[in-house]
């Protein structure tokens, strides 16, 4: 009889994988892979008890990954959303004929229910913390007026001002979310606080509203109304209406936003604000992948400006980003430029240096909340920079009022020194020890299950001897292609990493196996679903090392885990000139 499969096997395979086939695969290529997998595990042609039991469990697994993909409904779930969709509570009243897209409404609709069920229990805490410093006695020391005060010979550095905001997000129903928040200000000695509470509701697909109520001890109440709204697919609008109380009278405001999107990466904004500072603003911001370009003119009461900035995007590991702007106005001119980097999964560090007149020369460290793009406008660089998840540290540091090359010079460079020293001191062997801890409880988590798939491999390339055997012979009649050796998993080739271990298992019977018509070909999938592989190093960067025979001359390749290999290559012929 045969053994039934858990359903934490059946979760643990990747089904293509198993049968080795493209997931464009017609049914004509399911089926063939499907019968020569059968043919391979059958039970009927095993009479030891061992090797019989292993084939029944093998044959299962093969005719569970046919029977999910060679139907078009239970195919399209798996395609979209992988073997957790399958167990989807709902599936059972759903109907037979039905379109991959109907099934994909019918998937989103029982997310939404289950979503809906666990709605009580998120939030969306956000905070900021910004500290100000004072450090203008390290380059403007009125050093005459206390050359006789006890301890006048040393810079002094001041935190000058100080702000906290927090705001958490409570959703009351699927279309309800209220919004709590608060802050706190000092700044010289005097400051104060403020709370505010709103109520957000998604009126239909295309908007939004929300009322807003607030009370401070430096204002009065504050009672206001945000509305959201998509004209057409490219076109939406914002706007905010407040009235603020205070001993001078009630203040209204008013805020419109209008936006479009131009092209797939560009959108321009066209703002109106009345009541308090007073202006119209227009602004084009452009984003792609590897850059993002801002620019914007302010015509208003106090301040008109126009604004131009430039941010490059390198695509690596750390998701480096250097930046500069140019900003002039009424009040003078600013040049600011700075980076940031990604400095664990979750944390980003970044500086900027500013240099204006009247406004002299600052730097500003940052930690950053996530990033992500803003619904109204873009943030300038000096403020986007020191980050916890969605908590943002931000530390302005005023170095001096005048354009001084010492201040401009230490505020680039002094930043980038300590950076870097504790990059190599401190993140890197963190970040090390950090990959390393992760990487065991993962394989911790997984050893159980890594043993089972260890015990499968070996089952299956017990069972494949006999086939191989034959295959070899029939190759080797045609001088066609011979798997002389194969190996799977991490291999150390830089030098520097010589401490660590290769981990590597011989999948030579497994692709020999695979071999027809003196042809390998492997789709565009991780190996370790293969029939007699298994993961050897979970977590870490696996490759397919194969030496091979093919018209008696040797061969050699070494793929990438989860690329397409087809062998025989000229490429990947051994020159024996040398």
């Amino acid at each position: 009889m045969a053994t039934a499969l858990s359903e934490e096997e059946l979760d643990n395979e990747d089904y293509y994988s198993l049968l080795n086939v493209r997931r464009e695969a017609s049914s004509e290529e399911l089926k063939a892979a499907y019968r020569r997998l059968c043919m391979l595990y059958h039970p009927d042609k095993h009479r030891d008890p061992e090797l019989k039991s292993q084939a029944e469990r093998l044959f299962n697994l093969v005719h569970q990954a046919y029977e999910v993909l060679s139907d078009p409904q239970t195919r399209a779930i798996y395609d979209i959303y992988g073997k957790r969709g399958l167990e989807m509570e709902g599936w059972e009243v759903v109907e037979r004929r039905r379109t991959p897209a109907e099934i994909r409404e019918e998937f989103e609709r029982l997310q939404r229910e289950r979503e809906d069920r666990r709605l009580q229990q998120r939030t969306n805490p956000k905070g900021t913390i910004s500290v100000g410093i004072d450090a203008t006695d390290l380059f403007d020391r009125y050093e005459e007026e206390y050359e006789d005060v006890s301890g006048s010979g040393f810079p002094q550095i001041e935190i000058n001002k100080m702000h906290i905001s927090q705001s958490i997000e409570a959703p009351l129903t699927a279309t309800d979310t209220a919004i709590l928040s608060g802050s706190l200000s000092t700044q010289n000695g005097n400051g104060g606080g403020s709370i505010n509470f709103a109520l957000r509701r998604v009126t239909s697909a295309k908007g939004w509203g929300e009322l807003e109520f607030g009370a401070g001890d430096l204002q009065g109440p504050l009672f206001g109304l945000k509305l959201f709204r998509n004209l057409t697919p490219r076109c939406f609008v914002t706007t905010n209406c407040a009235l603020q109380f205070s001993s001078r009278g009630i203040r209204p405001g008013l805020t419109t936003v209008l936006a479009r999107n131009l092209d797939k990466n560009t959108v321009g904004y066209l703002q109106w604000r009345w009541g308090i500072q007073s202006a119209m603003n227009t602004s084009i911001v452009r984003d792609t992948k590897t850059s993002h370009f801002t620019v914007a003119l302010q015509l208003g009461i106090p301040h008109s400006f126009a604004l131009i900035s430039y941010q490059h995007k390198f695509q690596d590991d750390d998701q480096t980003r250097v930046k500069g702007s140019l900003k002039a106005g009424f009040f003078g001119t600013v040049v600011e430029y700075g980076a940031e980097r990604k400095i664990s999964r979750h944390s980003v560090l970044g500086a900027a240096v500013s240099v204006g007149v009247p406004q002299g020369v600052s730097l500003k460290v940052n930690r950053p909340g996530p990033r992500a793009a803003p619904e109204n406008s873009k943030p300038t660089p000096a403020t986007r920079l020191l980050n916890r998840a969605s908590q943002t540290y931000f530390f302005p540091i005023h170095l001096t009022d005048q354009l001084l090359p010492s201040a401009v010079f230490y505020a680039t460079v002094g930043p980038l020194v300590v950076y870097f020293a504790l990059h190599r001191l401190v993140i890197k062997p963190y970040l090390r020890a950090q990959k390393e801890k992760e990487l065991e409880k993962q394989r911790e988590s997984t050893a159980t299950d890594i043993l089972q798939k260890k015990q499968e491999a070996e089952a299956a390339v017990r069972l494949m001897q006999e086939s191989v055997r034959r295959i070899i012979e029939a190759e080797e009649s045609r001088m066609g292609l011979i798997i002389v050796n194969a190996w799977y998993g991490k291999f150390v080739n830089d030098k520097s990493k010589k401490s660590e271990k290769v981990k590597v298992i011989d999948v030579t019977v497994p692709l020999q196996c695979l071999v027809k018509d003196s042809k390998l070909i492997l789709t565009e999938a991780s190996k370790a679903g293969l029939p007699g592989f298994y993961d050897p190093c979970v977590g870490e960067e696996k490759n397919l090392k194969v030496l091979y025979q093919f018209r008696g001359v040797l061969h050699q390749v070494m793929a990438p885990d989860g690329e397409a290999l087809r062998i025989p290559k000229q490429s990947h012929r051994i020159d024996t000139d040398g």
